[in-house]
This record gives structure tokens, C-alpha cells and sequence, in this order.
């Protein structure tokens, strides 16, 4: 298991931010904010969206924008806005976005080759 510390910012009010320790879950596509962030922060859903658990039950979930800070690389991202007892985890496509892979061995994150064509 790899755990990271990401700052987490209300893409309306930036001022608004939390640090939180987040699971890295490669299996997860989108990152999930735990709920108690979610209210402190005041993020919005955009919309809901259905998604399929490893023990094939389908749940639903509010996705929303945040700002992460990675070791000091800031993006907007979609995020998936935590219900009760939803942990915090770091989904596939915060590392891609940010140009990092994991590496399951070592469990540590780093580049990944990027290319353009």
C-alpha cells in the first residue's frame, strides 16, 4: 500500500484547502474526497455518476472539481465527492494527469513517459 499527501483547495474560494493523507489505488479511476473534506471545503456535484465496486455492486456518487497540490504541482481535477465511510484514495487518473505512474514492486510513485503523438 502507498499512501501520499495531497492538499486538496475549492476551485471557487482556493483560500479554502485541507491536507489529507490519500491512498494510492490504481484500480480507482477518479480521486475520492472523503465526505468530511467535502463539507469542510464546501465542494459542489456536478453531476452523479454510477460506479461498479470490486464485488460487482453498483453504487452511485457525486463527481466534482477540486484543486490538488502534489509535492507542489497544482491541477484542477474531477473528483469523485466522498459519502460516510468513503476513504480517501487517489484514483488512476489524478496520476496521469499529473504525469505520474506508480510502480507496484515498490510501491512508489514516479514519472511516467509522456508523449504527445
Amino acid at each position: 500500500m502507498t499512501k501520499v499527501k495531497l492538499v486538496i483547495k475549492n476551485p471557487v474560494n482556493p483560500n479554502k484547502k485541507e491536507e489529507c493523507i490519500f491512498l494510492v489505488d490504481t484500480g480507482a479511476h477518479y480521486t475520492v474526497i472523503p465526505q468530511f473534506l467535502v463539507k469542510k471545503l464546501q465542494l459542489k456535484s456536478s453531476y452523479v455518476q454510477d460506479f461498479s465496486l470490486a464485488d460487482g455492486k453498483i453504487i452511485k456518487r457525486s463527481i466534482g472539481g477540486a484543486i490538488i497540490n502534489f509535492e507542489g504541482r497544482e491541477l484542477p481535477i474531477p473528483v469523485v465527492l466522498g459519502e460516510k465511510d468513503d476513504d480517501p484514495l487517489l484514483g488512476v487518473t489524478t496520476l496521469e494527469s499529473f504525469g505520474l505512474m506508480i510502480d507496484p514492486f515498490k510501491r512508489r510513485i514516479y514519472p511516467s513517459k509522456l508523449m504527445l503523438a
